[in-house]
């Protein structure tokens, strides 16, 4: 790896984590003290304490190569039933979409057709604030079937990946991102792209407005502000503690799609939204 080999990630709780040279060198303070999601966590985080994620993190690194040489690419079963990976890989896989672009530590944003890879990087990765490219991760996206945007610098760049998904051939494409603005940018410069807001901890009421407008699909995560623009809008609601909401026809059709592939048990019906769960991240931010 390069002597500009630094990773910074918003982990459980929105809270600032910098890692170089695969060791975690900063931990930041959470924003929520509870999560029900993160308790549940192959490393749970039972207390959102530096301390915690500090573990958390480091057994990401341990088990898996997180923002070292040996990060692993590929995943097959659903981490969660409603994420954000989750649901882009099965519409893939059933050809409701083309492709996704999303972001992955050691190579930035990239584009790809393959539910295994989406799912092995997007399932185990937090908030991706910024990475530096690692040659033999950019080399196994690349081997499993990933386009990626920048090789040289390994740019977090949203837009621009959409950008080059569509000179790639893909049409049906889905995008995530964390950025209210750049989710805009992205619906004015590509209306037909399904965007999926992800790691909205923390979100301004302003950008939470904003993010609801351009998006298709909405993890709520621990924003108080999402789950208040979700409520005048939203379609559908999926999940309850951690809720995602439908804003469009086209998020619907894709939650919709999800549901029909699990054999657990669901139960679907009119409802105000949004649904409060029995757990929900404490407190809302």
């Amino acid at each position: 790896m390069s002597d500009r080999d630094e990773h910074i990630i918003e982990a459980a709780g929105r809270c600032r984590v910098v890692v170089r040279d695969g060791r975690v060198v900063e931990v930041g303070t959470p924003q929520i003290k509870d999560c029900p999601l993160a308790r549940r966590f192959a490393c749970p985080v039972k207390e959102m304490t530096p301390e915690a994620i500090r573990k958390n993190i480091e057994e990401r690194i341990r088990s898996f190569g997180m923002c070292t040489p040996e990060r692993e690419v590929l995943a097959g079963p659903d981490f969660v039933l409603f994420g954000a990976s989750e649901l882009l890989s099965s519409a893939i896989r059933r050809g409701d979409l083309d492709a996704a672009v999303i972001a992955s530590d050691g190579a930035g944003t990239l584009v790809t057709k393959n539910p295994a890879l989406i799912q092995g990087i997007g399932g185990r990765m937090s908030g991706l604030v910024k990475t530096s490219p690692i040659p033999e991760v950019i080399a196994r996206i690349e081997e499993n079937g990933g386009a990626v945007l920048d090789p040289e610098t390994a740019a977090i760049d949203q837009a621009a990946g959409v950008a080059l998904a569509v000179t790639l051939g893909h049409r049906r494409i889905a995008v995530t991102t964390a950025v209210a603005a750049e989710a805009a940018t992205i619906r004015d410069r590509f209306p037909e792209v399904v965007i999926v807001a992800v790691h909205t901890t923390g979100i301004s009421q302003e950008d939470a407005i904003l993010m609801a407008g351009a998006a298709d699909l909405l993890t709520a995560c621990a924003s108080k502000h999402i789950r208040e623009a979700a409520a005048k809008a939203a379609l559908l609601q999926a999940g309850t503690s951690i809720p995602v909401f439908a804003m469009t026809r086209a998020g619907k059709a894709i939650v919709l799609g999800k549901a029909g592939e699990t054999n657990q048990p669901l139960i679907i019906h009119a409802a105000r939204l949004p649904v409060p769960g029995s757990q929900s991240p404490s407190p809302l931010c």
